[in-house]
């Protein structure tokens, strides 16, 4: 079955960012900075590098900067081509690539990820589209996570769920998935659990941050009553998706930088900023004398 490129994708960016107190008191934790790009620009370019052209942000009162950095600002453009810096000009012009649109949603309570999916359903219509956690940090190189789920959507057309292995400790910090094997690196889902304790995992599969979904999933979420911690799980509606969907796990290529924590925040900013064509010699050598 071969169905049509995913064009638009779903960024849930209303969250408090507790965790990152007291910098996100004022900041949005999407906003924080890996080198020199906020956590919410690596994923929405990793969103058109997959052939997406609306990204849609799900936010709160407490976003605007979100808005703002990608909004035209038309006064930094004029002063940075008065002064010559073309270089400069060209990356902030290049935020938004042409041809792609942004649209902004409120989430107007913190009811979870799956009501923030939600509430993106005026924008995605009756398209299949993808969900993306900016906090999850993928570095899937030349080919990026999200391209690597849409070309196995194209391929069997329902629903597709980034995972990886976790340690058992951790299961409790994830949705975890049972799946039956279905090909090299893909699995079809035969159960999902939100949150279980490492004795009740039914795997150590765990779904980190990129979701392709169809659009039954909206009348699902639009049904499920709050789940773990008083929220509406989109685990919960992955569940009754399986009830008459097929729906895939796949085990991605690349490295996944947990920035929702510190410390994988931290290995994030280490690790880009060694590979950074400008900046990456020195800081190596930096650290080599450290």
């Amino acid at each position: 079955m071969s169905v049509g490129a995913i064009t638009k994708a779903v960024f849930p960016v209303a969250g408090m960012g507790t965790r990152f107190l007291p910098v996100t008191k004022a900041t949005p934790k999407e906003m924080l900075p890996i080198v020199d790009k906020p956590l919410i620009q690596y994923a929405a370019e990793e969103a058109v590098a997959a052939g997406v052209r609306e990204l849609i942000f799900v936010t709160s009162s407490s976003k605007r900067a979100i808005e703002d950095h990608f909004d035209k600002n038309y006064e930094l453009e004029s002063e940075l081509e008065k002064r010559g810096k073309r270089e400069l000009l060209e990356i902030v012009q290049g935020v938004v690539p042409e041809g792609v649109s942004c649209v902004y949603v409120r989430q107007p309570e913190a009811l979870g990820l799956g009501h923030a999916v939600l509430c993106a359903r005026p924008v995605v219509g009756k398209d299949p589209f993808a969900v993306i956690l900016a906090d999850d940090l993928i570095d899937g190189g030349a080919d990026p996570c999200l391209a690597q789920m849409s070309r196995l959507h194209a391929e069997h057309g329902c629903s597709v769920l980034g995972v990886e292995e976790v340690p058992a400790a951790d299961t409790d910090k994830y949705g975890i998935v049972d799946t039956e094997d279905a090909g090299e690196r893909i699995g079809r889902l035969r159960s999902i659990v939100e949150k279980p304790r490492p004795a009740e995992a039914p795997s150590r599969l765990a779904v980190v941050g990129r979701y392709i979904l169809t659009p039954r999933i909206f009348d699902l979420l639009a049904a499920t009553p709050r789940g773990a911690g008083g929220e509406i799980q989109l685990t919960d509606a992955i569940a009754r998706l399986l009830e008459s969907e097929t729906v895939l796990a796949y085990r991605f290529h690349g490295r996944r930088y947990d920035c929702g924590s510190k410390l994988g925040y931290l290995q994030a900013t280490v690790e880009y900023a060694r590979k950074h064509p400008e900046l990456g010699p020195g800081f190596e050598a930096y650290l080599k004398g450290v």
